[in-house]
């Protein structure tokens, strides 16, 4: 059986490949910060077993573990390494040649995704099922993308090791930025923990009528793009906002479909994801590496998409979610 357990360890792995090529440029805080995320993702089984048995050590090793990664990163010298043009060029003409051909890998990974993700009931090998039914859509996308890496492999004739390379040279790029979606992900799990999602819901309680399904429905969506503004991140926002408002009001007073309105929460948040620079690695890390002369050009570039989707998202999650 595939788990995701298997993705983290694979994920893992090329992070360690990428930590190991930094310390061959002499790049030793580019080298420990890959490398001590590499740790957190090849031990983070062993962590939660030993969490599980009692034994906190583990747990509050991986703790300091993310403060150095945060202390690097705040320091400011994670800076990029310096690109040869004669790189920059065998890139530029590979992709000529290349032409859209160059979009079929990157293609393969939400089609792949749907594909294993719908038809996952029906694989099994001889009795066993080939995908872990509780984490199904994930390892889904973690065998998509390893099918999509073999045929980029196979469109640009290279092997693992410029695998490995291009993937130290986009991370090197990204950053620190890279980890921002797992942190602010972690952070909106804080949140809900620690009551955030339960106080949003006793405001929301008394601000809007929660009999009026359109009161509701517009209070969550909006919500969703409030908090993802703010945190960044929709994965952050999904948490706090679904226990506050989508699940007591919509779920449970208005007998909405968690599936459908958990789907149409979370796309309302990404329309926040493009009105936000505090989704650095969406909006001012590309604006970084463009090179415009308006950091946030991107984000004026893409929030009238932002506007129309989300109002097309509103009508969706009122005539979808109550089916």
């Amino acid at each position: 059986m595939l788990r995701i357990e298997y993705a983290y360890w694979l994920c893992g792995i090329f992070l360690g490949v990428c930590a190991l090529i930094e310390a061959r440029r002499r790049r030793v805080l580019q080298a420990a910060f890959w490398g001590i995320l590499s740790l957190c993702f090849i031990g983070g089984d062993i962590v939660e077993s030993a969490f599980n048995a009692g034994d906190k050590f583990l747990a509050q090793t991986v703790g300091a573990a993310v403060v150095a990664l945060a202390i690097l990163a705040g320091s400011g010298r994670l800076k990029r390494h310096p690109e040869f043009a004669c790189d920059s060029d065998v890139r530029r003409i590979s992709a000529s040649k290349l032409g859209n051909k160059l979009f079929l890998p990157a293609l393969l990974i939400p089609i792949g995704t749907l594909i294993l993700a719908l038809t996952q009931p029906w694989l099994h090998i001889g009795d066993a099922a080939l995908f872990d039914s509780h984490q199904a859509t994930l390892t889904a996308l973690a065998v998509a993308c390893v099918i999509a890496l073999f045929a980029a492999m196979s469109l640009t004739r290279s092997n693992l090791a410029a695998a490995g390379t291009e993937t130290a040279r986009l991370l090197d790029a990204l950053s620190w930025a890279a980890v921002l979606p797992m942190l602010l992900a972690t952070l909106g799990g804080v949140f809900a923990a620690t009551g955030v999602g339960d106080a949003v819901g006793h405001l929301s309680a008394m601000a809007i009528p929660a009999d009026s399904r359109v009161a509701c429905v517009l209070a969550y969506a909006l919500g969703m793009v409030a908090f993802t503004v703010i945190m960044g991140n929709a994965f952050a926002a999904f948490p706090v906002m679904t226990a506050g408002i989508g699940l007591p009001l919509l779920v449970v007073h208005h007998h909405a479909n968690p599936a459908a309105l958990g789907a149409l929460g979370m796309l309302s948040g990404y329309c926040g994801t493009l009105l936000t620079p505090m989704a650095a690695n969406f909006n001012v890390v590309p604006a970084a590496l463009l090179e415009l002369r308006d950091p946030n050009g991107v984000i004026k570039a893409q929030w009238q998409t932002a506007a129309w989707v989300f109002q097309a998202n509103i009508i969706l999650m009122y005539f979808l979610a109550f089916r």
